[in-house]
């Protein structure tokens, strides 16, 4: 046998081990959200990690919210098993196609050699080639985390965005137009601002225009800049992630309002106030927010199909651009949690 025959087999060979390994934490919106937490830890140059981790968390606090207190009450039970789908799907094929490329840099950062040349085994696209050759070098933790938000976004753009289905079931429905005017499609950054504070603070994005791709890259962007922009308190968030496990419910930042428990109450009768500020109306219940194991079984996906995204150069010169959109904060969250209960009374006052 060859010493490249050797070569040879041991690439198919750890090719195989990532792969094995990225199916086995892709198993759920839980078990990849602690994958991409535990690789950060571990990789801390890697800064797309962690972001990856804080989206998937809100990703699995959307999934929730599908069998939470609230959207059940305005989306017909119809559409909630589709908007699940759409949000796992996303969640699921990001993973499957970034987790490779983190388990692949591990081996590179281990062995101290290029394996960037198995990026194309894999099913990652050539786009990412050269910006993992660049980051062995350079690390330039900031420019391979804005390829890569690039690289993912697209990655989901035609095998998700796209689809007739989404496009037909998702975006055109008044479920989706309804979460986007109520303020319920934000992503949040949870940390406790000083020490002897009771309750976490929030920072974060309204995400509206999803469907455009170059939008969804500047959320990305924008959140990575408020991430890491601040050094005080891109500790304390790094302190909220590592000290509180993701289980999907919202109860995970704010316990003060959300419970992951059931109230027998909520019903399809009109729906009673329960906010005042930041808290809660004396006697009032907290809101429901279950845990995606209670909410969600373990979902059955079918190979990622699609071909390589890549066929303008113009993507170079996407990553280049700057963040440029404006966040929210706590007092933000309350003013739009306010809102989407006005809106669930008014519509089960009406229907």
């Amino acid at each position: 046998m060859t010493d490249s025959t050797v070569t040879k087999i041991a690439a198919q060979n750890l090719v195989a081990q990532i792969r094995q390994a990225t199916a086995k934490a892709n198993r759920n919106n839980v078990t990849r959200t602690q994958a991409y937490l535990a690789f950060y830890l571990e990789h801390q140059e890697v800064h797309w990690a962690l972001l990856a981790h804080l989206v998937s968390r809100n990703g699995g606090w959307n999934m929730t919210d599908l069998k939470g207190e609230w959207l059940p009450l305005i989306m017909d039970a119809q559409a909630i098993e589709p908007f699940f789908w759409f949000l796992e799907r996303c969640n699921w094929l990001i993973f499957h196609d970034a987790y490779p490329q983190l388990l692949l840099y591990a081996e590179m950062k281990r062995t101290g050699t290029d394996l960037t040349k198995l990026l194309a085994p894999l099913g990652v696209s050539v786009f990412m080639q050269s910006y993992w050759q660049e980051f062995l070098a350079s690390r330039d933790s900031a420019r391979l985390t804005h390829a890569l938000i690039v690289n993912e976004q697209q990655y989901i753009e035609q095998r998700v965005v796209q689809k007739p289905f989404t496009l037909n079931r998702i975006f055109a429905s008044f479920a989706f137009v309804a979460q986007s005017a109520l303020s319920m499609n934000q992503v949040l950054i949870p940390y406790k601002a000083h020490p002897t504070d009771r309750r976490l603070s929030l920072i974060g994005l309204n995400v509206h225009h999803f469907p455009d791709v170059r939008n969804r890259i500047q959320v990305g962007k924008s959140l990575y800049q408020q991430l890491f922009g601040e050094p005080f308190r891109f500790e304390k968030m790094v302190s909220y992630c590592s000290r509180i496990p993701h289980t999907g419910s919202r109860a995970d930042y704010w316990p003060h309002l959300f419970t992951p428990h059931p109230i027998p109450s909520t019903t399809k009768d009109e729906y009673q106030l329960r906010l005042d500020g930041h808290d809660l109306l004396e006697g009032s219940p907290k809101l429901y927010s279950p845990r995606l194991q209670d909410a969600w079984a373990d979902y059955g996906h079918d190979p990622a199909d699609g071909v390589d995204w890549f066929r303008d150069d113009k993507w170079h010169e996407v990553v280049k651009e700057p963040a440029s959109l404006s966040s929210i904060d706590s007092d933000s969250y309350v003013r739009s949690l306010q809102w989407i209960e006005y809106g669930v009374k008014l519509v089960t006052a009406i229907t």
